[in-house]
């Protein structure tokens, strides 16, 4: 009876010290468009990623992957049916241990797939819901996949960015996504600020085991899909965004604004894909004291 009950303690105890694996940074990010071609000039020659693809089982194009880096990609659909849908597909971030993930998850009362299944892409990976109703997957890049087959190969100097430095989504509730993001995931608040020095529109949210971030975009209402598609963003990390800028423009592209000193203090410059979707190129550190909060830089 004491030994049944012991075992019975243990369990429960194995059940409630249920730890979250790290979770490293940005995997991708997907989108929508209605023209491969188009998208494959924005994001292929324009900004220099080369791509591989991935056909649907019954045959036909599912996405093709823009390469950033080994664990970073670009992800396009071509899915988008109307001029009024959302662009964004999901998010996704990456993690050394998808299935202590997913039963770590489980403890904390998020839904989960009942059980992992390898993909297409013979990568492992799970996607859930945050509170905003936003597809937040998770992938753990395994050996033999499509990705790590590809691991050091289509990474040329043309890449007019080597990393994707944060993403970005709407949030309705703060203090809900908090809960997810920061509670239960592990997320860290670096900065926050506003349009004006009295609001808070926006706030830097780290992954616990990297220095990418998600960005939540707050105070946006009824937003247009043009304006989804600057809040549904992506970043990419430049070390000198002048030099992005005069490559981009001698690409073909003309945008809409130079170069600009954000309120986070930082050089950015806002690129748009064929469908709307922001592409920011931004430096890495501040080059002026940012608003309304000192930016947390230790990992």
């Amino acid at each position: 009876m004491v030994l049944r009950v012991l075992l019975l303690i243990g369990v429960v105890f194995s059940i409630n010290a249920a730890e979250r694996p790290p979770i490293v940074g940005v995997a991708h990010i997907g989108l929508k468009t209605n023209d491969m071609g188009a998208a494959h000039h924005f994001y292929g020659e324009i900004l220099g990623y080369q791509d591989f693809s991935l056909d649907k089982p019954t045959g036909g194009l599912m996405l093709t992957y823009f390469k950033v880096n080994d664990h970073q990609y670009i992800e396009i659909f071509p899915e988008l049916k109307s001029d009024t849908e959302d662009r964004l597909s999901h998010i996704a971030f990456e993690t050394t241990d998808i299935q202590k993930l997913r039963d770590y998850l489980a403890s904390r009362g998020v839904t989960v797939p009942a059980t992992l299944k390898t993909g297409l892409d013979r990568n492992v990976s799970m996607m859930i819901k945050d509170p905003d109703g936003h597809n937040v997957e998770f992938v753990q890049y395994m050996p033999g996949s499509l990705h790590s087959s590809n691991f050091g190969k289509l990474m040329p100097d043309t890449r007019v960015s080597k990393r994707i430095i944060h993403v970005g989504v709407t949030v309705k509730d703060r203090a809900a996504a908090d809960a997810f993001y920061k509670d239960i995931l592990g997320f860290k608040m670096t900065w926050y600020g506003g349009m004006t020095d009295d609001r808070t529109d926006w706030v830097d949210m780290r992954v616990p085991d990297g220095t990418d971030w998600l960005e939540y975009m707050l105070n946006v209402h009824n937003p247009s899909p043009k304006t989804l598609g600057v809040m549904h963003h992506l970043a990419l990390g430049v070390s000198n965004i002048q030099a992005a800028y005069k490559t981009v423009v001698s690409r073909g592209l003309n945008p809409p604004k130079p170069p600009q000193i954000g309120r986070d203090g930082k050089w950015q410059l806002n690129l748009y894909d064929p469908n709307d979707t922001r592409a920011e190129l931004m430096e890495f550190k501040p080059v002026q004291t940012p608003c309304c909060s000192p930016i947390l830089t230790e990992p």
